[in-house]
């Protein structure tokens, strides 16, 4: 029912940018709609990274705080990413979690990868 697709990802030198995107299907993005951002960085678990209520509050990671920027388009069903000044260990797969009330749709993600 619920379709959940990021893109964007790829390769990408120390101390680029990438942006990335969260396009959601069978879903209306009202301020029921929360989105989050996660990713799993080779070896580790997965982590959160940012997340947008539907109010437009924005919480970060303190690992990317400062240099990533979440945001939301809720006409297009979208949110997104920005990643500034990435580094090496913001390699990962990066997966967009759309939630709403208690019902949670993940996508397949999306590869970053950041060479040094």
């Amino acid at each position: 029912q619920v379709e959940v697709v990021e893109s964007g990802g790829g390769l990408v030198q120390t101390g680029g940018s990438l942006k990335l995107s969260c396009v959601a299907s069978g879903i209306i993005f009202n301020e029921e709609v929360s989105v989050f951002w996660h990713r799993r960085r080779p070896g580790k678990l997965r982590e959160s990274v940012a997340y947008i209520g539907g109010d437009d509050a924005a919480n970060y990671a303190g690992a990317v705080r400062g240099r990533f920027t979440i945001s939301r388009d809720n006409s297009n069903n979208a949110a997104y990413l920005q990643m500034n000044n990435l580094k090496p260990e913001d390699t990962a797969v990066y997966y967009c979690k759309v939630t709403k009330a208690y019902d949670v749709y993940w996508g397949q993600g999306t590869q970053v990868t950041v060479s040094s």
